[in-house]
């Protein structure tokens, strides 16, 4: 597996726009950057921050934030993951399998599996940003795309002449809805809805410390919590059915007792968890068929503009990066032709992506199964599952290196 920086072209670049500073955004800069490209961020939040709290950070993102060479600030804060896929029963918290991470997924992938929090890791990637090259305080209200690029307008009244534009401005992209046509299918009610909390690592219970990924399964529900922040925390996200609740929104709230009715009756060590959590974050799970086509002329998508996700996968940052450093990569390439570079770009991406956005919906099913037959049956083959193996084809996976090998064939 490839780890080496490749050799750019030093030909002149063409002028890169990205708008949206989260991680995506400010990762595809970073490698943009890395490249030797012209390329600015601008975000429409007077300081870069992530909204919500943890993430799981696989080999393949692991991979790409390395690259960028500012690992060490990543690791000031990360959780490197000894165990993932800690399947517990909701009634008593038996443990239905684990997987022993430590060794085994650097031995198989290169790399380690990490927890952490996403302002952390939007500091890792920005590390590898210059300042100057990103703009705060700047919403974009509008795109005029053309034949040479785009014109992007913003909130301030300012105007942008971009020859490229990377639409990395989330699920509710302004970017998105100027270039899909015909328009994208209306996002559909999950049924679901997400929270998220922090506590504090002194008020969480000894088992929730350690370094593990661990799932509570049970009907219509499951949770997940690791530590983040370098053990200071840790990260609570819970699934349950959403009722009439129907915000989308990240800065949504609900309440410790909200959470805790979701899980009442489950194993009480599970719930004196969430009795200590502060206000967690509550928002709505809706669903959006994969994109057909992300890019038009000069102007692309990446992240959560291109491909939202439920999060039951845990791969919305990962594949965002992946995008950046992918696209990076096909504009290093053919800049003498953004149009044809935004096209291999996604004809690598869209296939990988649409794939993840599949896998990730199917898990809602099975991890909220009913206690029955069916249940008994998944929980029989949990503990038979290698999932470390299993996750190959996407721990595995270079997105440089495919965005290379694109250009070779």
């Amino acid at each position: 597996m490839s780890t080496t920086t490749p050799d750019f072209p030093s030909t002149g670049s063409p002028r890169i726009a990205v708008i949206g500073g989260g991680i995506g955004g400010v990762a595809a800069a970073a490698f943009l950057h890395r490249a030797g490209l012209d390329v600015t961020v601008y975000e429409q939040a007077p300081q870069l921050g992530e909204v919500g709290a943890g993430l799981v950070v696989s080999p393949n993102a692991v991979r790409m934030i390395r690259r960028l060479g500012h690992f060490d600030t990543f690791l000031a804060k990360a959780v490197p993951l000894e165990v993932g896929w800690e399947f517990r029963r909701w009634q008593n918290g038996a443990i239905l399998s684990a997987e022993q991470l430590t060794d085994n997924c650097e031995a198989l992938y290169g790399e380690r599996s990490y927890v952490a929090h996403r302002a952390d890791v939007l500091d890792a990637v920005r590390a590898a940003v210059p300042a100057e090259l990103i703009r705060l305080g700047m919403r974009c209200t509008g795109i005029e795309p053309h034949a040479d690029g785009a014109r992007l307008h913003f909130g301030d009244g300012s105007v942008v002449d971009a020859d490229v534009v990377i639409g990395a401005d989330g699920v509710h992209s302004v970017i998105r809805g100027a270039i899909t046509t015909p328009a994208p299918a209306p996002a559909e009610y999950s049924g679901m809805c997400a929270f998220r909390a922090l506590v504090p690592a002194a008020d969480a219970p000894s088992f929730a410390r350690r370094p593990v990924q661990t799932l509570w399964i049970g009907p219509d529900h499951h949770l997940v919590h690791y530590p983040i922040s370098g053990g200071k925390a840790v990260n609570i996200v819970a699934f349950a059915p959403a009722g009439d609740f129907t915000d989308e929104s990240w800065s949504a709230t609900g309440t410790v007792a909200e959470l805790l009715a979701e899980f009442d009756g489950w194993d009480p060590r599970l719930t004196d968890l969430i009795t200590a959590a502060g206000t967690p974050g509550r928002w709505a799970l809706l669903d959006r068929a994969p994109l057909e086509k992300w890019s038009r002329g000069r102007v692309t998508l990446l992240g959560d503009a291109a491909h939202p996700m439920f999060p039951f996968f845990a791969q919305g940052a990962a594949q965002a990066i992946e995008d950046g450093a992918a696209l990076a990569q096909c504009l290093a390439a053919d800049t003498g032709d953004p149009d044809r570079a935004l096209r291999t770009y996604e004809e690598i991406r869209l296939p990988r992506t649409t794939r993840v956005q599949q896998l990730s919906r199917g898990r809602k099913e099975i991890n909220h199964l009913p206690d029955g037959p069916e249940q008994i049956t998944r929980d029989a083959g949990l503990a038979r599952q290698d999932p470390l193996v299993a996750s190959g084809w996407l721990y595995g996976y270079d997105a440089e290196l495919a965005a290379r090998e694109a250009y070779v064939r």
